[in-house]
């Protein structure tokens, strides 16, 4: 669980064997102790489930070529519902991200699945469920230059970041020993990596997984290491936000969320959305 990662300043999740940043097979998030059991609760008298969520926010949310909404956050909706054996109640509603705050706030819908981040202030107001997912900071480096990145092997190389980035504030931590070059563009970074400007660069698993993933990479680069997950520095990741007054809601959500990894659907989920896996 995340939870148990909170105090430690990050979690290498560990590579397969063979040469670093190459992977026989895609290492899947887990968020969840496979030991823990959760009771279910009992939603015989909510009459609705109504998902908020927004409209632009691929892979998560989009709208496909035939005009319907899709994306990884609407199956999941859906696999939640269907856990709670409520699909003939559940709903889901788009908006526009300024919008889907205020519309839960109102009564529009009983959860919102949006990637709303989870923060003191909005605990105020709103009730989390546990998080499905959390975004690792990952090394890339050209695939003829990998290196197994530790504090010790890097030090005195050349690594690119975003300057003024959760990410910088972290590699300066944790690894003092590397020469950090700021970037204010994120493309120019990897491609900086890409042409050999630099030999590696630290950032957000997710977007350097889309990069790799697109033609201009030109197959150059691959993950270096493990996925680092650091709270602290990252944040708590993303969980479904319901009003204050509705706990056997959030624990029911929890409770699926629970069953959705236990049962695959999770990994199938996070395969078809993300093919490049970031972890």
């Amino acid at each position: 669980m995340l939870r148990t990662f909170a105090r430690s300043f990050l979690l290498c999740c560990g590579l397969l064997a063979g040469a670093p940043g190459f992977a026989a097979e895609p290492i899947l998030p887990n968020l969840w102790d496979p030991k823990e059991r959760m009771p279910k609760p009992d939603l015989g008298e909510v009459e609705r489930l109504r998902f908020i969520t927004t409209t632009e926010f691929p892979p998560f949310n989009f709208i496909d070529e035939t005009g319907r909404l899709s994306g990884f956050h609407v199956d999941l909706a859906r696999a939640i519902c269907a856990e709670l054996a409520i699909t003939e109640r559940c709903q889901i509603q788009a908006l526009p991200w300024d919008e889907h705050r205020q519309a839960l706030e109102d009564g529009e819908g009983e959860a919102l699945l949006a990637g709303l981040a989870v923060t003191e202030e909005n605990r105020r107001t709103l009730a989390f469920s546990r998080p499905y997912m959390v975004f690792p900071a990952r090394f890339m480096a050209q695939r003829t230059d990998l290196v197994e990145p530790t504090a010790e092997n890097l030090a005195g190389r050349t690594v690119g970041v975003m300057t003024g980035s959760a990410h910088e504030r972290m590699l300066r931590d944790l690894f003092p020993g590397v020469t950090v070059q700021g970037f204010d563009d994120f493309e120019a970074m990897l491609a900086a990596v890409q042409t050999g400007m630099i030999p590696l660069a630290f950032g957000d698993g997710m977007q350097i997984s889309f990069w790799l993933g697109e033609s201009e990479s030109a197959n150059c680069c691959s993950f270096v290491g493990g996925p680092f997950i650091a709270p602290e520095y990252l944040g708590q990741g993303l969980a479904v936000a319901v009003p204050l007054d509705q706990p056997v809601l959030r624990q029911a959500i929890d409770y699926a969320l629970h069953q959705i990894s236990a049962k695959g659907t999770f990994a199938e989920l996070y395969l078809r959305y993300f093919p490049i896996g970031f972890f």
